[in-house]
């Protein structure tokens, strides 16, 4: 695409104690993610996606509870982690498209969803700080591994096949998009969610806020109820 969102591949600096635990379990997971996928990016996209899309759910619904306990404004955090959600089920939905997860990636992606659930949802009770750090560096990591994706496919290592469908929907990615113009954009969501997940761990931490990254247009699908009148 002529207008391909750039992304600045930030790293947040840990501060304390917290933000290096934060670190460590990401550069634990990231190895894990090496080691079991190498460069099969396309089947890495699917499984992590799956467990991309945990923490902002979990997020929202915690302080969704909290702010109906304590009657008081949220200030745009449970939308801003739904829509995170949402996203990151997006990124899913595109790359089961492009690589078909094998029976056992299905077994690892339950499997893995159910533990990481569990433990974000406990990490988020006993410290959103932390929790939110976590997924900022998840975040950075992401954007790491789709900046390697297109160098595959520049490379011509992996194959720049049409983008699906349901990736030109969401996008508003013209009918010639390809997988290059796909994983550019997901590649902009991911540093939107990093910067603002670091930025709500600043918040909580009282640190300065930073800039964020600049997020895709995301035109969306119509309800079922919709389309189908």
């Amino acid at each position: 695409m002529a207008d391909a969102p750039s992304v600045n591949p930030l790293h947040h600096q840990p501060a304390g104690f917290s933000d290096r635990v934060a670190l460590g379990f990401t550069k634990l997971l990231r190895f894990c993610a090496d080691t079991f996928f190498a460069k099969r990016y396309g089947h890495r996209a699917v499984v992590l996606e799956t467990v991309a899309a945990v923490p902002g759910m979990v997020g929202a619904t915690i302080n969704h509870l909290k702010c109906l306990r304590r009657m008081c404004d949220d200030r745009g955090w449970i939308k801003t982690l739904m829509d995170e959600a949402e996203n990151e089920r997006m990124h899913l939905m595109t790359f089961i498209e492009v690589a078909k997860p094998t029976l056992f990636e299905r077994f690892v992606i339950v499997a893995v969803q159910w533990v990481f659930y569990l433990f974000f949802f406990m990490l988020y009770l006993v410290s959103s700080k932390t929790a939110h750090r976590v997924v900022g560096y998840f975040e950075e990591e992401a954007v790491i591994s789709y900046t390697h994706y297109l160098a595959e496919i520049d490379e011509g290592r992996s194959p720049n096949v049409p983008a699906p469908e349901l990736a030109k929907r969401y996008w508003g990615l013209p009918e010639t998009a390809t997988l290059r113009d796909v994983v550019l954009v997901v590649r902009a969501d991911e540093a939107h969610h990093r910067d603002v997940n670091h930025g709500y761990a600043n918040e909580l931490a009282g640190l300065p806020l930073e800039a964020v990254a600049p997020c895709p247009p995301h035109v969306g699908l119509e309800p079922m109820w919709k389309t189908a009148a």
